[in-house]
């Protein structure tokens, strides 16, 4: 009876962290600012080719009180 408690325990939280792993998919990329530096979004705006969707990572203007400056990246990744 432990173990099936046990095995019962672990598939909800095997279920809840892939779950939480999956990225919401938007339409079109989110507007300058609204990308903390280093988030990541997939975005299906039909720019990849077939089979692969577009990842955003957010970047900065330039950091506060610094000189270093972060672009946005954008990739295409498999599905």
């Amino acid at each position: 009876m432990r173990a099936v408690s046990r095995t019962a325990i672990f598939g909800t939280v095997l279920m809840f962290c892939s779950a939480a792993a999956v990225a919401d998919i938007l339409k079109k990329e989110p507007p300058m600012g609204a990308l903390k530096e280093g988030q990541r979004v997939l975005v299906d705006d039909g720019s990849c080719p077939a089979g692969q969707i577009k990842e955003v990572i957010g970047g900065n203007h330039i950091k506060v009180g610094g000189y270093k400056r972060v672009e946005r990246q954008r990739r295409c990744i498999s599905r």
